[in-house]
């Protein structure tokens, strides 16, 4: 029994050991090592993007020539080379994290594994124990002494491995915890990632349109601005050209200028800013309108927004089957988002009174443009647009996409994008109005 208490001692702490490497053999001194190499790598692609966003800000406020925009062009695209790698280096970094906990978590199961095995031989000699009379039990030692020295280390032991059994379930369900933390934090930057690819798409098409102005005006100044003019005049155009809404069908720009126009009225929020919110949530992929909330809000976590989706579906009377959503992620638990705001049928519910006093559509319709431009307004509002100013609309974006999370500089791109297209739908208000 002495031996057998020898294995079991001897087992308990070569299995604490493995806990301090890694299931790939890597230490956790060279885990933190590369962390923060990353970390350094990330820092220096920040302040690059920091430097071109400087940059694209200066130039906007300049005015209009052939070499302005060439260098807002390429000052755009560069960034979002940068903003692709910073990504990147985010998502490697969460990674070693992630397989670090991993195998704490394996070493932990290995050692409840093989203190099971040492608990069942206890067991196995405490029914042996059992079994035979104390007289015969006695009889079996050579000294009584022996006897009760056995016995004293058994209780010891025994004690101690169900000490060893709470500390490993506290052990365990603590890594668990931070391990889920760490892949919904990988999560949410996989989704930035799908979200920045096609921010690449829109650069390469920056790429595109900058080599056929070059090619238009062969480089002169005097022909760019011809081309600028042409467009300028080009106002029936402007109003004829379809904003494209996702989970709902596109209106003409000139009818969601009239509802961009209304939200302002209602709750101060400029008009070209709310337009190129809804313009970049409208176009953050094709997963985005094109779901069901059968199979998107089906995993129990949804419970909630299943809940809402079933709630606002049945006061519009609407087939909740007929209505589309955002489709669930691969990467995620829940679809869900409804219209051309995106909202979340749990957020829908907590503005839905506020956009009715505003639209007088009770209830509103959050497939409805007019209540969905509303909606977003409302919210944009809350997050600090209505004080106007770059600054204030860029913070009010993030916050709109990130909520809590908008400081973290992963979502940056997401507040440059629709203040871009803000611009760009300013420049298009401006034309009509003119």
């Amino acid at each position: 029994m002495l031996r057998l208490l020898f294995v079991i001692t001897f087992s308990i702490t070569a299995v604490f050991t493995l806990a301090h490497v890694n299931a790939e053999g890597v230490s956790p001194s060279a885990v933190l090592e590369r962390r923060a190499q990353l970390e350094s790598e990330l820092q220096q692609i920040e302040a690059q993007i920091n430097g071109y966003r400087g940059i694209i800000q200066k130039k906007q406020r300049e005015a209009t020539s052939l070499e302005r925009d060439i260098a807002i062009f390429n000052a755009r695209i560069k960034k979002a080379h940068l903003s692709i790698r910073a990504l990147n280096i985010r998502i490697d970094n969460l990674s070693l994290g992630i397989k670090d906990r991993s195998a704490t978590i394996n070493s932990l199961l290995e050692k409840i594994d093989k203190e099971k095995i040492s608990l069942g031989e206890l067991l196995r000699k405490t029914n042996e124990l059992d079994s035979v009379s104390l007289v015969e039990l006695v009889l079996g030692y050579g000294k009584l002494s022996d006897f009760f020295v056995d016995l004293d280390s058994f209780e010891s032991i025994h004690a101690a491995l169900q000490n060893s059994f709470k500390e490993i379930k506290v052990s365990k369900e603590g890594t668990e915890k931070e391990r889920e933390k760490l892949m919904a934090r990988k999560t949410e930057h996989l989704q930035l990632r799908v979200i920045q690819s096609l921010e690449k798409k829109r650069i390469e098409q920056a790429e595109r349109e900058k080599k056929k102005i070059l090619k238009l005006t062969k480089g002169e100044e005097t022909r760019y601005q011809k081309i600028v003019k042409s467009r300028q005049k080009d106002a029936a155009r402007i109003r004829s050209e379809l904003f494209v809404l996702r989970g709902s069908k596109a209106i003409p720009f000139e009818k969601a200028m009239e509802y961009a126009n209304a939200a302002w009225r209602a709750v101060g929020v400029r008009p070209a800013f709310l337009l190129g919110v809804i313009a970049e949530e409208s176009n953050l992929g094709e997963n985005v309108g094109t779901g069901n909330w059968k199979s998107d809000l089906a995993n129990p976590r949804c419970l909630k927004q299943r809940t809402a989706f079933m709630e606002i579906t049945g006061e519009l009377g609407l087939n909740p089957d007929m209505m589309p959503v955002s489709r669930k992620a691969w990467y995620g638990y829940c679809g869900g988002a409804m219209g051309p705001a995106q909202f979340m049928p749990t957020t829908w519910n907590l503005y839905k009174k506020g956009i009715a006093k505003r639209t007088g559509d009770n209830p509103p319709n959050p497939w409805d443009p007019r209540d969905a431009f509303m909606a977003s307004a409302l919210l944009l509002k809350d997050n600090g647009a209505a004080a106007g100013g770059y600054t204030a609309e860029r913070r009010a974006a993030l916050r709109y996409l990130a909520g809590g999370n908008w400081k973290k500089s992963a979502y940056s791109f997401y507040g440059d994008d629709v203040m871009e297209l803000a611009e760009k739908y300013q420049k298009m208000i401006d034309t009509i109005s003119q």
